[in-house]
């Protein structure tokens, strides 16, 4: 759904920002319900929650394809689609999990892996030729047949629980993991609005201004997050020491290989979460191209993601997993940093098809060995509540990558319009006075999808449109270098954690 964004702001009269934040809220409430989430297969068994959980998905999936408002689009999209996913998506790694061992879960997680690519290859062409053809509605649709399709299957999934003794749900520390991960979340999305730490414009919520001592909104609620995820570590291990089953067994955290798999998962899912979200944007926005063509650009990508993690699961026989997510890193910002060189106003798809392929084989490198390292690391009792922590780690990074990447791009992008409106007028601005007057121009109107910015120029004479024009696309093609440079520094960021995977892992 990427690439129907500029369709989705222009079908329910609405603004990228908006759309950007259920795109954000559908990866919080995985984030805040993914721990719960992976406990609940150990509770009523695999087969019997798969399907309960496919039939609430199609339901939010098919209220989200005739979704009259934004509101709607959130609950069906955002809230409903988003809890079914939470218990869905850690799920499918326990079937494998518990199903396959050694060499062969390599090769079924590395399936799995290329699996996902390829839906990740055939969605945003797929869904572009829908958005540009017909709607971006069918997209959502299509989704419910999907789901008729996989119910079908789930007849051969086991029926057997994965324990003898079902454990019952940890409620206190479900509560503490919700509140931890959405408060951090919100944070997230308030930072790229409200600034970090000193405010940038007021907050107000319900009629009550909050701006304790000129701050942001953001520093308190990520404040909040911290602080209960410190109290769900704190109150995990007392449930532990008592003899009771906690959400996340406590144990799993002291393991070195499952920790820092977890941690790099979660910094390529930043990553990966700013990439697919700003290239459709770019695409579209920035240089004029339908949805249609922004789903081709993205193909190279998924392609290489497909066919490099399907066919290199055995490569960690002769060569460390470790070395394979590092190189995997290395070759994301080598992407990243040839897209960077080429990014200008003549850019074409067919020049972006190497660079994007770069960055697709060193996703498809890095993805299979991180998860099967990560979740072999602990016992298969405790396959679900890995899997959960594992997922919840990479839903979190998501959630703050398209928060960070969707805000500095947009931030930078306004800043170029000033700075382009006073080079062609010859006066000079300050810094700080640019900043204010960006952010007071994204107050005043979105203009950063096509629609919107022709609208605005209508009302323009053709000298004055002339103008602008070539300031809004020298501005975009300038947020998107920038933004580009950002996702580098996110690649080595990666890379740097992923130091701490150690060489050789080994099952327990």
């Amino acid at each position: 759904m990427n690439v129907a964004i500029p369709a989705i702001v222009s079908d329910l009269d609405t603004t990228v920002s908006v759309v950007q934040g259920a795109i954000a809220v559908y990866s919080l409430v995985m984030a805040a319900l993914m721990l719960p989430g992976g406990k609940l297969p150990s509770i009523y068994g695999v087969r019997r929650l798969m399907q309960g959980t496919l039939v609430v998905y199609a339901a939010g999936t098919l209220l989200a394809a005739v979704s009259w408002s934004p509101a709607v689009l959130y609950f069906g999209w955002s809230l409903v689609e988003g809890a079914a996913a939470a218990v869905l998506m850690p799920l499918t790694f326990t079937v494998l999990i518990v199903t396959y061992d050694g060499r062969d879960r390599a090769r079924a997680l590395g399936v799995l892996a290329g699996v996902s690519a390829a839906g990740a290859a055939v969605g945003p062409i797929f869904g572009g030729a829908l958005t540009t053809f017909a709607s971006w509605r069918w997209g959502f649709a299509l989704e419910a047949v999907v789901v008729a399709v996989a119910l079908v299957f789930v007849r051969y999934v086991s029926a057997a629980p994965l324990t003898s003794d079902p454990d019952s749900l940890d409620v206190g520390g479900t509560v503490l993991s919700i509140v931890g991960a959405t408060s951090l979340v919100v944070g997230f999305l308030l930072a790229g609005r409200f600034g970090w730490l000193v405010a940038t414009r007021p907050f107000v919520a319900f009629g009550v201004r909050f701006n304790p001592f000129g701050t942001s909104p953001a520093l308190w609620t990520v404040g909040l997050g911290l602080l209960a995820f410190a109290a769900f570590v704190q109150y995990e291990y007392r449930l532990e020491r008592a003899g009771h089953s906690p959400l996340v067994p406590m144990g799993m955290l002291s393991n070195r290989t499952f920790t820092a798999g977890s941690l790099t998962f979660g910094a390529r899912a930043l990553v990966m979460a700013g990439f697919i979200f700003v290239i459709p944007v770019y695409l579209q926005s920035g240089l004029g191209y339908t949805a249609f063509e922004a789903g081709v650009a993205m193909l190279p990508f998924s392609v290489g993601t497909l066919l490099v993690s399907t066919f290199t699961t055995g490569w960690r026989a002769y060569v460390a997993p470790k070395t394979l997510v590092q190189v995997g890193a290395v070759l994301v910002g080598v992407g990243l940093l040839l897209l960077f060189r080429d990014t200008n106003p003549d850019q074409t798809v067919r020049s972006m098809a190497v660079p994007m392929a770069v960055v697709g084989v060193g996703i498809g490198l890095m993805t299979p060995q991180l998860v099967n390292s990560t979740l072999s690391a602990v016992p298969q009792a405790n396959s679900s509540e890995a899997s959960g922590v594992m997922n919840a780690a990479g839903m979190l990074a998501y959630a703050l990558g398209t928060a960070i990447v969707g805000a500095f791009l947009l931030g930078e992008f306004y800043r170029g319009v000033i700075d382009g409106t006073f080079r062609a007028t010859g006066a000079a601005v300050s810094i700080p006075r640019r900043d204010e007057l960006a952010r007071a121009l994204q107050r005043a109107a979105e203009t950063a999808t096509e629609p919107t910015r022709q609208a605005f120029l209508a009302g323009l004479t053709p000298a004055e449109q002339a103008l602008l024009e070539e300031i809004f696309e020298a501005a975009f093609v300038g947020a998107q270098r920038a933004t580009l440079l950002l996702l580098a520094v996110f690649a080595g960021l990666t890379l740097l954690i992923s130091a701490f995977l150690p060489r050789n892992p080994e099952n327990p």
